[in-house]
């Protein structure tokens, strides 16, 4: 489709939903990890060949997945305009302003933000997704990213995660010695024992900067990111299967990579953030409320904040009530629990095609009324990109 005729369509879908566009689900297979089957799909669904298993919804996404097999859209987001297929992505490229408003689209040329349901059966290898200058050398976006542990969900087998290391191997310069024949033999798991674990609770989470290991245990994980799907895997062994070490080097480039061998990965790590002794203090993140959206119907949490990369809120809306919705920027939404309206505009959780709504940058601004049509809590979670809000809260740096 030209960009001329998705202009015309998403201006009159624009006007026509008065600034809510809904999207449809965005569902990504992986072939390394068993899905964990709490994504609301049928038994059969799961299942997609080659490609693997569904075991990650990615939401109001610009992001391509970069799987070893799969379709050119695979990760790709797109409107739910009847009769038209058109990317999210192709959207912002030609009506920027119009959906992200004209100051913000000026200096973003998209959203710039990734959030993702993600939902395995046991926990993920031990990785790193890289900072800025080793993700660019590759062409790509660094990737920032935080954690919400969903409530009333199975936990799974290990809901823990690995974050780090222990800060005795860094202080004393052992970190290339020690981690270096893990990547080098590439035939264990134990490179996790030089980690420490936190047990995923739900209602919390991290936020994690890029450039740190970690290994995400199996808690059903709400996470919001930058726009990017780059990594490095540390762990070869995982379920008893030895996966490629390819996947060591998927985002190194070849000159480093020809330089330096498995010591390029070791160089693109964070060692300070691994190796705080008070990673928890100063990365464990609990809902703060927003104390000036606080209505008799409903509430506000911040549950991702630290970061002007991206932002996120909870919002709870008591039954047989309303909550008046204002907003700094445009903001993609997940309905979670329940049912109810947005803007007039029917939403409920887990019903695929109506849980997931676009709000443009003037409706953000405006304002709109959020409905409980029914007889438990309405939840949803407002997803922001950078700059957006910047009245957002901080971990302050803990100082014993």
């Amino acid at each position: 489709m030209d960009d001329g005729s998705i202009r015309r369509i998403l201006e009159k879908a624009v006007e026509r939903m008065n600034g809510i566009l809904y999207l449809r689900p965005c569902w990504v297979a992986r072939d390394f990890l068993p899905p964990g089957k709490r994504l609301g799909l049928k038994e059969e669904e799961f299942a997609v060949g080659e490609r693997g298993f569904i075991s990650e919804r990615w939401i109001g996404s610009e992001t391509r997945a970069e799987n070893r097999i799969g379709p050119e859209d695979e990760g790709l987001s797109y409107l739910k305009i009847e009769g038209e297929n058109i990317l999210l992505k192709d959207a912002v490229r030609v009506c920027g302003p119009l959906i992200m408003g004209e100051a913000y689209a000026k200096n973003h040329p998209d959203l710039g933000r990734l959030p993702k349901l993600y939902d395995f059966d046991s926990r993920i290898f031990y990785h790193i997704h890289q900072m800025k200058g080793d993700a660019n050398k590759v062409g790509k976006n660094p990737k920032e990213e935080a954690y919400y542990f969903l409530e009333d969900v199975d936990l799974g087998k290990h809901p823990e995660t690995f974050f780090g290391v222990h800060p005795h191997i860094v202080e004393q310069g052992k970190q290339y010695d020690l981690l270096l024949p893990y990547l080098v033999n590439w035939n264990s798991d134990l490179i996790l024992k030089h980690a420490r674990a936190y047990l995923n609770v739900p209602g919390e989470g991290f936020h994690l900067p890029a450039g740190v290991l970690h290994a995400p245990g199996t808690a059903l994980t709400l996470e919001l990111q930058e726009s990017s799907d780059v990594f490095a895997m540390l762990q070869a062994k995982l379920n008893n299967i030895i996966h490629s070490k390819e996947l060591l080097f998927k985002d190194v480039s070849k000159e480093d990579r020809n330089k330096d061998g498995e010591l390029a990965v070791l160089k693109q790590i964070d060692w300070k953030t691994c190796a705080d002794p008070y990673f928890y203090e100063n990365r464990h993140m609990e809902p703060k409320l927003v104390k000036e959206t606080k209505q008799e119907g409903g509430f506000e949490e911040w549950i991702y904040y630290n970061t002007m990369k991206f932002s996120g809120k909870k919002l709870t809306v008591k039954p047989a009530s309303s909550f008046r919705s204002s907003d700094k920027g445009v903001y993609n939404v997940l309905v979670w629990k329940g049912s109810g309206t947005i803007d007039g505009h029917e939403v409920e959780g887990t019903n695929f095609g109506i849980d997931e709504v676009l709000v443009t940058h003037a409706k953000a601004v405006q304002g709109f009324e959020i409905k409980n049509t029914g007889s438990t809590d309405l939840v949803l979670f407002k997803f922001f990109g950078p700059d957006i809000n910047t009245d957002i809260p901080y971990i302050p740096v803990y100082k014993p």
